[in-house]
């Protein structure tokens, strides 16, 4: 009876990543993939704002291009160009308009102002004497009883700052080429990310380590991040900035498109921005005699203005991200001290991925 050999040699390991020799290999394939991706980045650094915007206008208008797509025969050059077109029509061509009248404006204020047409010292003045006593003795009690010296300082302050916004409206005109150079830039890639934007992300998707129920996840948390900011940020600004600069314009304030485009800007930062504006207005109103202008316009800031605010921001951003609303406001202050105007997007999607990912890492372990 034939006995059973028990010595047979085992089965060798043949992944070469298991060897010693291949464990070295991806070691040194990490660090180059590592640099190679630092020294891109860097390079890439200088069109940073040119490049996130170029993929936003892809994200939000992707629905559309999809829409589009079965309707124009599966044609996907000529839809991403009609969605392109659209973009042109919808963002750029309304952006470029109030751009240029807004440049118009600044221009003229600087010119008032710097001709002597407009005298800050008048006004300040004027708001001076009109002070009431315990107004005048609280200045004192903080060391401001020399109004002389005061209205001088103040004079300077508002000088410098009509120089630097007649600076920058001109800049606007002397930096066209740059802006010009950028927007095309923008919108070129904007192209090819609508047209080919879904094959980029299935590159990136694969590439990266994680299960696929948790590649969705983040995909889905940045995407509805990055749309709910930009659509809810940018819808609440625009109308802060239209309801302040229609009540400028009926109040008599001048350059009210200048002060309505300020609120606009002032509105991406949460709960505070718009007042900046029209809070020190109503008080000139209130100090200058003008009682029943402060007054209104005070009442118009916070049952108007800042309803829009309260309501619409925690509906179109809060909401969808699904974030609390100081998180959102945290998130979007901070993104805005770091990475400046661009940080309004970043700072929740930078949040919101923060908390994805320890979703994640905590339901990997549980």
């Amino acid at each position: 009876m034939a006995r059973c050999r028990y010595d047979a040699p085992m089965p060798q390991n043949t992944d070469p990543d298991k060897t010693p020799g291949g464990q070295v290999q991806q070691r040194a394939l990490v660090i180059l993939l590592i640099g190679v991706s630092l020294a891109f980045g860097w390079i890439m650094l200088p069109f940073f704002g040119t490049i996130m915007w170029g993929a936003i206008i892809a994200l939000l208008f992707a629905p559309l291009y999809r829409h589009l797509l079965p309707r124009l025969r599966q044609r996907r050059t000529l839809t991403a160009l009609t969605t392109l077109l659209v973009v042109l029509l919808v963002v750029v061509l309304p952006f470029g308009l109030v751009t240029a009248s807004l440049a118009r404006e600044a221009a003229g204020v600087y010119q008032h102002i710097d001709s002597g047409e407009w005298d800050p010292a008048l006004y300040l003045h004027g708001i001076f004497d009109a002070l009431p006593d315990w107004a005048t003795g609280l200045l004192e009690r903080f060391g401001f009883n020399d109004f002389d010296a005061l209205q001088r300082q103040l004079v300077t302050s508002l000088k410098q700052a009509s120089q630097l916004i007649g600076r920058q409206a001109l800049g606007i005109g002397m930096n066209t080429f740059d802006f010009v150079a950028s927007l095309f830039i923008t919108l070129y890639l904007a192209f090819f990310l609508i047209r080919d934007g879904s094959s980029v992300v299935r590159v990136m998707r694969d590439a990266l380590p994680l299960a696929p129920a948790h590649k969705r996840e983040l995909a889905d948390k940045f995407v509805t991040v990055v749309r709910a900011t930009v659509k809810g940020n940018l819808l609440v600004a625009a109308i802060q900035g239209l309801l302040g600069g229609i009540a400028f314009w009926f109040l008599g304030v001048g350059g009210a498109l200048l002060w309505a485009v300020l609120m606009a800007f002032l509105s991406l930062l949460p709960a505070v921005g718009a007042g900046l504006v029209w809070l020190p207005v109503a008080l000139f109103f209130l100090l200058s005699g003008a009682v029943w202008k402060g007054l209104a316009l005070i009442a118009y800031g916070v049952l108007v203005i800042g309803l829009v605010d309260n309501l619409l921001r925690p509906m179109l951003v809060g909401k969808d991200t699904r974030m609390p609303d100081y998180l959102v406001m945290i998130s979007t202050l901070g993104g805005m001290a770091v990475f400046g105007i661009n940080g309004f997007v970043l700072g929740p999607a930078i949040a919101a991925m923060f908390i994805a990912t320890w979703h994640i890492y905590g339901a990997k372990r549980d």
